[in-house]
């Protein structure tokens, strides 16, 4: 238990602590409003500050060992989805213009849609590639989600396009330089 002396001594203390955080409190807030007009005369807003915080906060970030190795590793992959992806481009572009030489009557629309083209090997080998690779760019670049479409729909839009291309006028690009013209 505390005596009676000591309660007064503690009692005295307490008061001169609150009237020292009371006195600090005034102080603090006439050297706030002392601040704000100084801003108002610099021109100095609430959203320029907030503006200027963030592109620090994002500045710090883009500094950080972890956003330079996600940014690597990112852009990595970017760059290896654009060569896979070009890559299968030349091919098709490649089987089309097989398939055109072969027979000038043919229309892609027409040899897409041929069961016995279908289920050819070169056919089946060609699909399992391309599943293969953008499988493992799913899974590289981040995700299993297939949003993209099934391979035969993806397939079936690029003989579209590859098709009203043809009647357009418009070639296909044969190689990669040409791709990246």
């Amino acid at each position: 238990m505390i005596s009676e002396e000591e309660k007064e001594e503690l009692k005295i203390e307490l008061a001169k602590l609150e009237d020292e955080i009371s006195t600090l409190r005034q102080v603090l807030a006439a050297k706030e409003k002392h601040l704000v007009e100084i801003k108002q005369k610099l021109g100095i807003s609430l959203m320029n500050e907030l503006k200027q915080n963030f592109s620090k906060s994002w500045h710090d970030v883009q500094t950080t060992s972890a956003y330079k190795k996600t940014h690597e590793t990112l852009s990595h992959a970017g760059q290896k989805a654009t060569a896979a992806i070009s890559n299968v481009g030349t091919a098709i572009s490649k089987k089309f213009g097989d398939m055109r030489s072969h027979s000038i009557s043919y229309s892609i629309r027409h040899s897409i849609s041929m069961p016995a083209m279908r289920n050819s090997p070169t056919f089946k080998s060609f699909e399992e590639k391309v599943e293969t690779t953008v499988t493992s760019l799913k899974t590289k670049v981040g995700g299993t989600s297939h949003t993209g479409g099934s391979f035969e729909e993806v397939l079936s839009s690029t003989a579209h396009a590859s098709a009203q291309s043809s009647l357009a006028g418009t070639r296909l690009p044969e190689s990669e330089e040409e791709l990246q013209c």
